[in-house]
């Protein structure tokens, strides 16, 4: 049975291209030679960190850029109609120039080829310029620039193609010739603009590439990019505003002359300029109008200072100017999103209009979009979309740290305040992605074909790894519990190494469809340029992305220290353990030992004995640290698990859940709306209540959850019923997914591969999680065509 799906579609069902492009290659050539196939160098050490420019150095290098781009063009043995348009320069303190450009082939903008010249000084490489090509492609030609479909027809087709957007007619002014060369044969097409609302009101920018000789569609993105928030509640924060006469502007003239707006609930236009008589903005609740705007206020100067401080750049577009935010966008408009036409970011108020999306990550997360687009381009859709989104949320997280706001702590969760789940849940996580029901926790080979909010789950996961290694740890009061596609663990270089190396992969490696492949060579190469590619941060890099399934693992310098691997250990909740850790240093001396991960009621001391009685059963990533005399450090890592004590006949049989069977309604259990229902159109398996999950054959997620308390000493055993519809006719593939979760243990997933006529019952052995409280969690996640029920009923957690 097919459920009568909602008018509600979601922008990720417009985004997924099937299309998985060539890695990027790096290339030198030496001037006025034929282009060579051998890999550029890695830059010296020295010269890599950024020469902060002022306004006026980096208008004169693009000036001069674009002066020498024919003599350029013809360095890289591009064709005799191929023309190149400087679109940004970086320079290196060594003097070496990143010059990236997009192309034209005979008057036409050429997409998906654009390019990075890098250029070292001359008393360094005389006469040798290197280049990251896009796609790896070199040379572009096509044989006519004559259409044979028209450009009415494509901006016709354009218009088809976005007919769940609520789109407004394009005029035939919108559509413009190009040549495409994104992926395949260069082709003469039209590049057609429809502008329309996406399901929840944000504002739709879709690009249509049509083939100009048959009218096929070639590609297709949204130049709007969106991200969620939370409310931000950040205390009481300095704001950088303006006088003008006797009334305060929410103006900060420095940062590049930042302002913020209200839209006073309208979708369109700038809104009006925020105003206050005392200069004190806000009450910090939702109700207040001018919450938001302090919010917003804020978010934006965090984020200017953090990209200044951080990396030397001056603003988005690293030339001094600010962007401009818009609040109060619509009604009951729960998202944030980035918009490259107006150079803006805009907050939607919320569920109930009083908890608008000003938080600091969103803040972070928005302005991103902007340097990203100002930079690598990244396409907002396939694997190029995932890492744009990802990189989004990594300098969201990143503008988080930085502000040290005692209110708001660094974290690596996205939108952990928004409770969008109804459970208290973030709404990403970087150190384990697949947590949110989603997002995929490694790259394999159909990541790309998921909504970019999902396929940005290996990049999130990738930088966790970077920044702070596998394994288990609190950080600044969140616990985390990081794992890796192959099961090695990994060592972390530390946050401020992991931002510089993706900053700068971002700015100066990475062209407009660089995927996960060349995301990591991209990396490498910006690790070598920052640390040398004998360093522990070049290691880290390659060693991070094995942890998501990319390439293989980079044998880490030696540090002179090294720990004995006790390997696996075990132990029971109630017993007393004591284990003594070795180890030795090339420098001599003792060694002072740390951990991080033991399970509760072990520590370790100094000199590396671990002892205590554990308290609660689970597995942990215990990683230990021995540190010597000199500073340098070494590392084990081995897993712990801790079992109960088994209860020997102490334990009360009893069913834990409450409202098993759903025949209350909605009470007890957390659901998404209209999961727990009586409709007829999927049956029951006991009484008329059920709790039906998805089915609507489009883009959509629904959760089902509840918390329980397992005594401590009991077997316990969860069990449910289940019944999958499906309309999918494949017999090889999941499009549609129920994942079941205990905690942060993924207990099973189904998907529309588990079609069947009838309920059957699973049953799940929790005992391992006896004296915990664990949140049980149903997650089914549909694609954007041909309906997945999943159909849950008559549950239970029983003890004995």
């Amino acid at each position: 049975m097919r459920r009568i799906p909602h008018t509600r579609t979601t922008l990720g069902a417009a985004l997924v291209s099937a299309a998985v492009f060539l890695a990027v290659g790096v290339q030198t050539v030496p001037a006025g030679a034929a282009p060579a196939a051998a890999p550029h160098p890695s830059p010296l050490r020295s010269g890599a960190l950024e020469a902060p420019l002022t306004t006026a150095q980096h208008t004169a290098l693009v000036r001069s850029a674009a002066q020498n781009s024919d003599d350029t063009a013809r360095t890289l043995g591009l064709g005799a109609k191929e023309k190149l348009v400087v679109k940004d320069v970086v320079k290196d303190n060594d003097g070496t120039v990143h010059t990236r450009y997009e192309r034209t082939y005979d008057g036409l903008p050429v997409l998906g080829a654009d390019l990075v010249v890098h250029t070292p000084p001359a008393a360094k490489a005389t006469g040798t310029v290197g280049a990251t090509f896009n796609n790896g492609r070199r040379t572009v030609k096509v044989s006519s620039t004559t259409a044979e479909v028209s450009k009415a027809d494509a901006a016709a087709k354009a218009l088809r193609t976005a007919k769940s957007l609520d789109a407004v007619s394009p005029s035939t002014d919108s559509a413009r010739k190009v040549i495409w060369a994104g992926s395949g044969t260069p082709k003469l097409a039209w590049e057609t603009v429809v502008d329309g609302l996406q399901d929840d009101g944000t504002p739709s920018k879709l690009h249509v590439v049509t083939d100009a000789a048959s009218g096929a569609e070639l590609y297709r993105y949204d130049d709007v990019k969106t991200g969620t928030g939370n409310t931000q509640y950040s205390g009481s924060v300095s704001l950088s505003t303006t006088l003008s006469g006797s009334t305060y502007q929410l103006y900060d003239t420095t940062r590049g002359g930042h302002k913020t707006y209200s839209l006073n609930n309208a979708t369109s236009g700038t809104g009006t300029l925020m105003t206050d008589a005392d200069d004190v903005w806000g009450t910090g609740a939702g109700s207040n109008t001018q919450t938001a705007g302090a919010d917003a206020a804020y978010g934006a100067q965090e984020t200017w200072d953090f990209y200044k401080n951080t990396f030397g750049r001056n603003g988005i577009k690293n030339n001094g100017v600010a962007a401009y935010s818009r609040v109060h966008y619509s009604s009951g408009y729960v998202n944030a999103f980035w918009d490259d036409s107006c150079f803006c970011m805009t907050y939607g108020d919320g569920s109930g209009n009083t908890h608008a999306l000003t938080s600091l990550d969103v803040a972070g997360h928005e302005m991103s979009h902007g340097v990203t687009s100002n930079t690598a381009g990244l396409n907002y859709t396939g694997e190029s979309g995932g890492l744009n989104e990802a990189t989004s949320d990594i300098f969201g997280t990143g503008v988080e740290f930085y502000a040290n706001n005692s209110t708001d702590v660094g974290d690596y969760l996205i939108g952990e305040k928004i409770n969008i789940n109804g459970d208290g849940t973030p709404l990403r996580y970087m150190d384990k992605p697949s947590k949110d029901g989603g997002s995929a926790d490694s790259w394999y080979s159909g990541v790309g074909n998921l909504d970019v909010h999902y396929s940005s789950g290996p990049a999130n996961h990738m930088f966790y790894l970077l920044s702070e290694g596998s394994g288990s740890k609190t950080i600044n009061g969140v616990t985390y519990n990081s794992p890796t596609a192959d099961g090695v663990a990994v060592a972390g270089i530390g946050r401020a190494a992991a931002l510089q190396i993706w900053y700068k992969a971002l700015t100066t490696y990475m062209t407009s469809s660089t995927n996960y492949a060349s995301a990591r060579t991209a990396a490498l190469n910006a690790a070598a340029a920052l640390y040398g590619t004998g360093s522990a941060q070049y290691a880290g890099v390659g060693n991070a992305f094995a942890g998501i399934a990319v390439g293989g693992h980079i044998t880490v310098p030696t540090t002179g220290v090294t720990v004995t691997n006790p390997g696996s250990q075990s132990s029971v909740v109630g017993t007393a353990v004591s284990l003594q850790l070795s180890g030795s240093s090339t420098n001599g001396g003792s060694l002072t030992y740390s951990a991080t991960g033991l399970p509760a009621g072990l520590s370790i001391s100094s000199s590396g004995a671990i002892t205590g009685t554990p308290t609660t059963a689970g597995t942990s990533s215990v990683t230990v640290t021995a540190t010597d005399s000199t500073g340098a450090k070494g590392t084990a890592a081995f897993t712990w698990t801790v079992s109960s004590s088994g209860g020997g006949g102490t334990c009360s049989a009893a069913q834990l859940l409450g409202n098993a069977g759903f025949e209350s309604g909605n009470t007890t259990w957390t659901a998404s709306s209209g999961v727990i229902t009586t409709d007829t159109g999927e049956a029951a398996h006991g009484g008329s209540y059920k709790a039906w999950l998805d089915g609507y054959g489009a883009t959509h997620t629904d959760t089902l959850s509840q918390s329980v308390s397992i005594p401590s000493g009991c077997k316990a055993t969860f069990t449910f019923y289940l019944h999958v519809d499906t309309a999918e006719t494949t017999t090889s593939t999941a499009y549609d997914k129920l994942t079941v979760t205990a905690g942060s243990t993924t207990l099973a997933t189904y998907s529309n591969l588990n079609k069947a006529t009838g309920y059957t019952q699973k049953s799940f052995d929790l005992s391992s999680l006896a004296g915990s409280t664990v949140t049980l969690k149903f997650t089914g996640v549909e694609d954007s065509s041909l309906q997945t029920s999943f159909v849950v009923d008559d549950t239970a957690l029983t003890t004995g």
